[in-house]
């Protein structure tokens, strides 16, 4: 991928992250985006840079359309494309629908979704001259079904989905794909610290607290790795993910194969 640029919102931990290495050792140029501390940024460039490619940040705020046009703008001017866009960037609130706070629910429209559409149409132009493109929208196994209290994100996944099947229909005669994955439950630092308050209530070993919480998701039993949602991105960016378009890939230790 030398000569590549990705663009990566929300891409200073986890998937993110994890997305933005897996590109980079392919040699691809990185524009990472997210909210964190000067120190974490410089660092994550760093590690970058170890990698032998070219590796910036943009700040942009996501909920302001203004600001997704001139990271846009600025990673045309400085690496080129971007030639692929990985939509990855999420906020998420929890309440039942009665309860829910208006502004919570807007920032998510604006974040989860707004977002993405926003990015995808300011990045396609380039992507249409250049006849090449990749766009990854990370959408959740909560795309594919419902749970409680969750209305903003279930709401905003599930658009997610249609918004890629509605590109990639409208790329389907170039070299351009959009397609959208389906993550389970990957172990972030909002999990953790809930298993470990689960711990601390009932007593019970973190290995416990786990299992528990995994035995009525992922029929694996295990968390959703990181690495392993980057590497299939990087297959999906790759010559041979050049069929696959319009998709939502569930990664998720067959939890939605049970839903059937």
């Amino acid at each position: 991928m030398k000569g590549k640029s990705a663009l990566i919102t929300g891409s200073l931990g986890g998937i993110g992250f994890a997305t933005a290495r897996a590109l980079a050792a392919l040699g691809c140029d990185i524009t990472l985006n997210g909210l964190a501390g000067p120190e974490l940024i410089e660092q994550r460039l760093a590690d970058l840079h170890a990698l032998g490619v070219r590796a910036r940040y943009h700040g942009a705020d996501l909920r302001q359309p203004a600001e997704i046009a001139d990271m846009i703008d600025t990673t045309h001017h400085e690496h080129g494309g971007p030639d692929i866009l990985v939509n990855n960037a999420v906020v998420r609130s929890f309440g039942a629908v009665e309860n829910f706070a208006p502004e919570h629910w807007d920032e998510a429209l604006a974040v989860n979704l707004s977002a993405p559409f926003h990015a995808i149409r300011l990045a396609l132009p380039g992507m249409k001259q250049a006849n090449w493109g990749r766009i990854v929208n990370m959408a959740s196994i909560y795309g594919l079904f419902a749970t409680v209290n969750r209305i903003d994100y279930i709401t905003t996944k599930t658009a997610l989905i249609g918004l890629t099947r509605g590109v990639a229909l409208e790329v389907a005669r170039t070299g351009i794909t959009c397609n959208a994955l389906c993550p389970g439950t990957v172990l972030t630092p909002a999990i953790d610290w809930r298993l470990r308050q689960e711990m601390q209530r009932d007593g019970t070993t973190f290995e416990q607290a786990e299992e528990s919480f995994l035995a009525v998701r992922q029929p694996s039993r295990r968390f959703v790795k990181d690495d392993n949602v980057a590497g299939l991105i990087a297959f999906l960016c790759g010559p041979h993910g050049e069929d696959i378009n319009g998709a939502a890939l569930p990664i998720d230790g067959a939890w939605a194969a049970g839903r059937g």
